[in-house]
């Protein structure tokens, strides 16, 4: 029994001898990035970008509306061919529409890519940033407090966003 307690002290004794503190900070990216006017222009411009995209989705969805008023209204005037016409132009006029959003606003449409093109340079240029400091103060790890990393808490002591900042600076 004397035994193995000397065996168990001593594998605990080897175990915290060869652990290390490990160095933990977190940062805000998102406020990192809001600090920094590139980042705020693009942003702008991109929201510019979509409202004028919304604004020509709007009236092409009007001009559906109208074709399909139009259509309701005169239905019951009309022949079978200039019906079936009818409906065909308004199933038509649809599926442009529908087009129009998936390229403007689609997983790979046009304003994601105008995002990547603006935004993604200076996401980069923070996070390299976030990484050179880390090996500059020596930490191990370093967590985003406004992402989805799941830290519920985060000590204020080891916030480094104002740090980011100055640096960007």
């Amino acid at each position: 029994m004397l035994k193995r307690m000397i065996f168990a002290i001593a594998i605990l004794m080897m175990g915290s001898i060869s652990m290390e503190a490990q160095r933990v900070a977190s940062v805000d990216v998102n406020k990192i990035l809001d600090s920094q006017s590139d980042y705020l222009d693009a942003q702008k411009q991109l929201d510019e970008l979509a409202a004028r995209w919304r604004r020509e989705v709007e009236v092409e969805q009007d001009k559906i509306k109208g074709l399909y008023s139009r259509y309701q209204a005169e239905q019951v005037l009309m022949s079978e061919d200039t019906r079936k016409q009818k409906e065909d132009e308004i199933v038509e006029a649809e599926k442009k529409l529908r087009e129009m959003q998936r390229k403007k606003f689609g997983q790979d449409g046009d304003l994601f890519k105008k995002r990547q093109s603006l935004v993604q340079p200076i996401q980069e240029r923070v996070y390299n940033t976030i990484e050179e400091y880390a090996n500059e103060k020596g930490f191990d790890f370093i967590f985003d407090r406004a992402g989805a990393a799941g830290i519920i808490f985060a000590n204020d002591q080891y916030d480094k966003t104002d740090d980011i900042i100055a640096k960007l600076r």
